[in-house]
C-alpha cells in the first residue's frame, strides 16, 4: 500500500504567470497519478496570494512553473501557514528561478557555464555577437531572443526589455541541448532535443498548447557514450548542488562539439505534462509517473523536516 494512501493533497496549479496553461497540464497529470496512489487529491487552482486550501490538506504538491509558484513567493506563504509542500524552500527557489543569481552561484562553486553580462535600463550589450538575451526570471525558454547580427540586436533588446528592465546577455554556445533530471542525489539519463525548428522555445517545448508549432524530438537516453554521459551527469549534479537544491530539479546543458559540457539554467518545478522531459528521464530507468510523483513527495517531506 503506499504511503499517500488517504492523505490529503491539495495539488497547486495555473498560476498568474505565462506558464500557466502548462501548469495546468501538469497538474491534471499529478492529480490522476496521486489518486492511482490513493491519496485525497483535491485540485487547486491559484491566481496568485489568495488562494485557499482545503480543511485538513496535509501536503501541497506543488505544479506552478515559473511565476509566483517557483520562485519563493508561494513557499514562503506555505511556510507562514504551517503547510508542507513539496520541491525547495524558499531560498532556494529564489536563487534557481534568478538567472542572473544562478550564474553568478555557478561561477562561484566552478560550474562551467557560458560567459554573462547583465544589463539595466538602455545598457548594450559588451558581448560579441552572437549572444543569447535572457529575461531573468522567466521559465520555459520564455523571454529568451538568440541575435545572430548588430542588424537584429535592437528589435530583440526591444522585446527582452518588455519582461523587465534587467537583461541577462549570455555568450552563444554552440552544441547539443541537453537535460538531465535530479532527483534528490541521483542523476536520471541525459536527455537529448533536438528541435525540428529554431531552438527548444516555448511553442516547441509544449506542442498540445500548439497545435501548428515543429516541436521537437527526444533521444533518451541521449547517444553520447558512458564517459561523456557521466560527465554530463556529474555537471548537472554540480550544479544542483552549486544552488544547495535538496528535492528535486531539472539541469539544462550545452555540450559543445569538442565534449565540454555549459550549465544553461535549473528548474525546480520542472514540467510534469505528457511531452515533459522530467517523467520521460524517469521512465527510462524503471521510474513511473506515479512513482516519480511519489518520490518527489518522500523527498520534499524530508526536506520539510531538516528545514525546522
Amino acid at each position: 500500500m503506499s504511503e499517500l494512501n488517504g492523505k490529503k493533497i491539495a495539488v497547486l496549479m495555473g498560476g498568474p504567470g505565462s506558464e500557466r496553461p502548462v501548469s495546468l497540464k501538469s497538474g491534471e497529470g499529478v492529480c490522476a497519478a496521486l489518486k492511482d496512489l490513493g491519496a485525497e487529491v483535491v485540485p487547486v487552482v491559484v491566481d496568485g496570494p489568495g488562494f485557499t486550501l482545503p480543511p485538513g490538506t496535509e501536503l501541497a504538491f506543488n505544479v506552478i512553473h515559473g511565476t509566483f509558484g517557483e520562485d519563493g513567493q508561494l513557499q514562503r506563504i506555505l511556510d507562514e501557514r504551517g503547510v508542507p509542500y513539496t520541491g525547495e524552500g524558499v531560498r532556494g527557489s529564489e536563487i534557481a528561478i534568478d538567472k542572473v543569481a544562478t550564474k553568478q552561484r555557478l561561477v562561484e562553486r566552478g560550474v562551467p557555464t557560458a560567459r554573462f553580462e547583465v544589463l539595466h535600463g538602455d545598457g548594450r550589450p559588451s558581448l560579441p555577437v552572437p549572444y543569447v538575451l535572457k529575461a531573468p526570471k522567466e521559465g520555459s525558454s520564455v523571454g529568451i531572443y538568440i541575435v545572430q547580427s548588430e542588424a537584429g540586436a535592437e528589435e530583440s533588446l526591444s522585446k527582452a526589455r518588455t519582461h523587465g528592465p534587467e537583461i541577462l546577455v549570455e555568450e552563444f554556445v554552440a552544441g547539443r541541448e541537453l537535460t538531465v533530471g535530479i532527483l534528490g542525489e541521483e542523476a536520471l539519463p541525459v536527455i537529448e532535443i533536438i528541435p525540428r525548428k529554431d531552438f527548444y522555445n516555448f511553442e516547441n517545448k509544449y506542442p498540445f498548447l500548439n497545435p501548428s508549432a515543429a516541436g521537437a524530438d527526444h533521444v533518451c537516453p541521449a547517444r553520447l557514450g558512458d564517459e561523456l554521459t557521466r560527465l554530463v551527469q556529474e555537471t548537472a549534479l554540480a550544479a544542483h548542488r552549486a544552488l544547495d537544491l535538496e528535492v528535486y530539479s531539472r539541469v539544462d546543458v550545452l555540450l559543445t562539439s569538442d565534449g565540454r559540457p555549459y550549465v544553461l539554467e535549473i528548474n525546480t518545478i520542472p514540467g510534469m505534462t505528457p511531452s515533459s522531459l522530467l517523467p520521460e528521464a524517469a521512465g527510462a530507468v524503471g521510474i513511473t509517473y506515479p512513482e516519480l510523483c511519489a518520490r518527489i513527495v518522500s523527498l520534499s517531506l524530508a526536506r520539510s523536516l531538516t528545514s525546522r
